[in-house]
């Protein structure tokens, strides 16, 4: 008897053992993949800071294409032949309807809004220049078009917000030009027509 009961303890204390061990290594297993989640690589972040946002907006399910246009200081440009200049990305370059339309759970459905735009990842000193094309136009109507810029860091700060009137294809208009300072203030806002899609069309962009 004395016997059949120290077997039943040593088993109890041998299953006892084998859990506490089996708990043992899913606690450490679960510290170490927290570990890694925690600190990723630095080979695997991305950036994804900017520091000056453009939004050029028109008419929900409107037609026309409008296309925006950045120049810097440096005389990179970028448009939708050219989505990536310098420290600027053209973000969504939205063609009117065309392409607006997804499939989602097998129903298709389109977006309904029309708006491009360009982010300024560093600020580079000196005039940069944003100007909207009228692209594509599909009515005899001016096409309104509203032009934003806003300044994120260390706050955002409305830089420019207007509004311009495009006659129609080929139609090419300044929003804002302005210049940023060596501390990276922005001054000097103004309306001065300056054409870009010359620059842009022949090559040089």
């Amino acid at each position: 008897m004395r016997h059949s009961i120290y077997q039943t303890a040593e088993s109890q204390d041998a299953f006892t053992d084998l859990l506490f061990n089996a708990l043992l290594g899913f606690a450490f297993m679960f510290v170490i993949a927290f570990a890694l989640m925690a600190e990723p690589t630095e080979g695997g972040n991305v950036e994804s800071k900017a520091e000056i946002l453009v939004t050029v907006r028109w008419e929900d399910r409107h037609p026309d294409d409008v296309d925006t246009l950045v120049e810097d200081p440096k005389g990179n440009l970028v448009w939708y032949h050219n989505r990536d200049a310098g420290l600027m990305h053209l973000d969504r370059d939205d063609r009117g309807l065309f392409q607006d339309r997804i499939v989602l759970n097998g129903e298709e459905i389109s977006n309904p809004l029309n708006q491009e735009t360009v982010t300024l990842r560093a600020l580079t000193p000196g005039e940069y220049v944003v100007n909207v094309l009228h692209y594509q136009a599909n009515y005899a109507e001016p096409l309104p078009v509203s032009i934003k810029v806003e300044k994120l860091n260390p706050e955002v700060e409305l830089v420019y917000y207007g509004k311009r009137a495009l006659q129609g294809a080929g139609d090419e208009q300044t929003a804002v030009r302005f210049t940023v300072s060596a501390s990276g203030a922005v001054a000097g806002v103004n309306e001065l027509p300056k054409q870009l899609l010359t620059k842009a069309v022949s090559g040089k962009a």
